[in-house]
């Protein structure tokens, strides 16, 4: 079992920045993926961006591409979402989740797809106004 606790999220002006965490505790065995998605009101869940746990790899949604920046501090077993230049269309309730890696090869990636993800958070609520 892996539990998740985001905490970040608040109001923001067009523009602006904001920047999420999620700090992770439990057992992740077999979940070396760990992501941020978003959910607007009416619309389905859409992935945000994600990280490999101990590498480099990043993967990130096109909408995001260019403003917002997905890190980790292993130590602190917490992944941040940095959220620059933020939109109105930002808007949304945020969840980090962890799930399964999948391979480009001999490569372990992780994806954006909400069905690679098994634990979810509760969800951090970011509002962006005009």
């Amino acid at each position: 079992q892996v539990q998740l606790v985001e905490s970040g999220g608040g109001s923001g002006q067009a523009g602006g920045s904001l920047r999420l965490s999620c700090e992770a505790s439990g057992n992740s065995h077999g979940h070396p993926c760990m992501g941020w998605f978003r959910q607007a009101q009416g619309t389905e869940r859409e992935g945000v961006a994600a990280i490999y746990i101990g590498s480099t790899w990043t993967a990130y949604g096109d909408s995001v591409k260019g403003r917002f920046t997905i890190s980790q501090d292993n130590a602190k077993n917490t992944i941040y979402l940095q959220m620059n230049n933020l939109k109105p269309e930002d808007t949304a309730m945020y969840y980090c989740a962890a799930g399964v890696s999948r391979y480009i090869g001999p490569v372990p990636i992780c994806t954006v797809g909400p069905h690679d993800y098994n634990y979810w958070g509760q969800g951090t609520q970011v509002t962006v106004s005009s």
